[in-house]
């Protein structure tokens, strides 16, 4: 039976992808794991594998075809045998969005590899992730059997195939919790650990995205060029106005003094000098921010409706400019990492990110963000929050300014921090408690060494 490729569901907020680019043409023969199509999600441009063999028999969707829905039928697979008269009838057999609902596939794994992110800072997958558990993505279905076992065949994703070469599962053994018995990533380690699979959510629906304002025109006497919303740029606008709309944010701003961090800086970067490693003012406030949030363990929370999560690691988001946007990939448990650990994560992920190889986990999840404009001369400024992150932390240039010590005038390097707050989560207090234990963090650098 012709095997029918629909368009995947490959991150939680994802009802649409773009075909960016056909890795296969018509008549090439396929295996389970080849790699045939970039799919371009609200968040990245992915390599997708292939589910099942056969050759190719249609491409049903050209390169560059915007807003497929996800089950949307892209391509048709003919199995060892077959030939193009079963194609007419494996086309015209209904797409997954004409199913009863019931018979609506619960999203899984499909094996995946990033290769352009396109991530946006306050697009968190990361962020609904810390919420509920992942979400995993949608597979390409199989017209005919839904992924049971046909024949003594084991339907398993790639990455639950990889899953269980890794730890020695037997997949033979495994019961499936995937569409009609798909065996997924989940089950494979609930084999590994002898417990039942856990109930996998739906995903997430996305958001509509931001309308132009009402009665919006541009000026009728002023040259101008359209520039088309990038995946990146489209979730940066939908999710901005959701946080801006529905997140109570509120401020707070700290000044401190950071000549000492410098001096320890330079310290410590001469005697780094040799493993060709350089820990910067970023790295530092990384550290810092996380340890603050060890201290004031009410900082490190997210609102989640009736309640709120407070967190016991603190996996600190960090916002990278990239092509078209921003990215925040995340320095896991960063509270107990030490700085040069610190340093060499970050320098791993920001070329990760800049070039466009960054991976799902480097950037999903994340309990506090911090954003550092510091660099480009910015003095000030306020954040964003990431929903449902509870803070973002706004960092600003380091910059001789005069200060008062014992009633007498002196300089010193001051920078600027604003702490952007969720107050359904957090209340004035325990932000300002959060920034007193960042200032004396940053303001007396050894004690991060402790």
């Amino acid at each position: 039976m012709p095997i029918t490729i629909t368009m995947p569901a490959l991150s939680p907020t994802m009802e649409k992808g773009t075909l960016a680019r056909w890795l296969v043409k018509e008549g090439d023969e396929v295996r389970a794991g080849d790699v045939i199509a970039e799919i371009e999600t609200d968040k990245a441009t992915m390599e997708v594998e292939a589910v099942d063999e056969g050759r190719v028999g249609r491409l049903l969707v050209a390169e560059g075809t915007e807003d497929i829905p996800v089950g949307e039928p892209i391509a048709i697979l003919l199995e060892e045998g077959e030939d193009e008269s079963a194609l007419d009838e494996a086309a015209a057999a209904p797409a997954k969005s004409e199913r009863p609902a019931e018979e609506k596939p619960a999203e899984i794994e499909i094996g995946h590899r990033v290769t352009r992110k396109e991530q946006p800072a306050s697009e968190q997958a990361e962020a609904a992730q810390a919420v509920s558990p992942p979400t995993p993505a949608a597979p390409m279905s199989r017209a005919g059997d839904g992924g049971s076992a046909e024949e003594g065949r084991i339907f398993a994703s790639p990455l639950a195939r990889r899953l269980a070469k890794q730890l020695g599962v037997d997949l033979a053994a495994v019961k499936g919790s995937g569409p009609r018995g798909r065996i997924v990533a989940a089950d494979v380690e609930a084999a590994a650990k002898g417990r039942a699979a856990p109930e996998r959510p739906m995903a997430a629906p996305a958001a509509a995205a931001v309308p132009a304002p009402e009665g919006f025109t541009p000026p009728a006497d002023v040259p101008y060029e359209e520039v088309r919303l990038s995946s990146m740029r489209k979730v940066i606008a939908r999710r901005m106005t959701e946080s801006k709309t529905q997140v109570p944010h509120f401020y707070l701003t700290i000044d401190i003094e950071v000549d000492r961090l410098l001096a320890v800086r330079r310290e410590l970067n001469g005697r780094l000098a040799e493993d060709g490693l350089k820990i910067s003012v970023n790295d530092f406030i990384i550290r810092a921010a996380a340890l603050a949030l060890r201290k004031v363990p009410e900082a490190n929370v997210m609102f989640a409706g009736d309640r709120i999560l407070r967190f016991k690691r603190a996996d600190i988001s960090v916002a990278v400019a990239v092509e078209g946007g921003l990215v925040t990939p995340v320095v896991r448990a960063a509270d107990t990492k030490g700085l040069a650990e610190i340093a060499r994560e970050m320098k791993e992920l920001v070329e990760k990110a800049r070039t466009g190889r960054l991976l799902p986990e480097d950037y999903q999840g994340g309990t506090f963000s911090i954003s550092n404009l510091g660099m480009f001369g910015i003095k000030e400024f306020e954040a964003v929050i990431n929903p449902p992150q509870g803070a973002i932390l706004a960092v600003g240039m380091a910059e001789k300014r005069p200060v008062v010590r014992d009633d007498a005038l002196a300089i010193a390097t001051v920078m600027t921090c604003t702490l952007s707050v969720d107050h359904r989560a957090l209340d004035g207090a325990i932000g300002a408690r959060f920034l007193q234990a960042l200032k004396g963090l940053l303001e007396d650098p050894l004690t991060m060494l402790l």
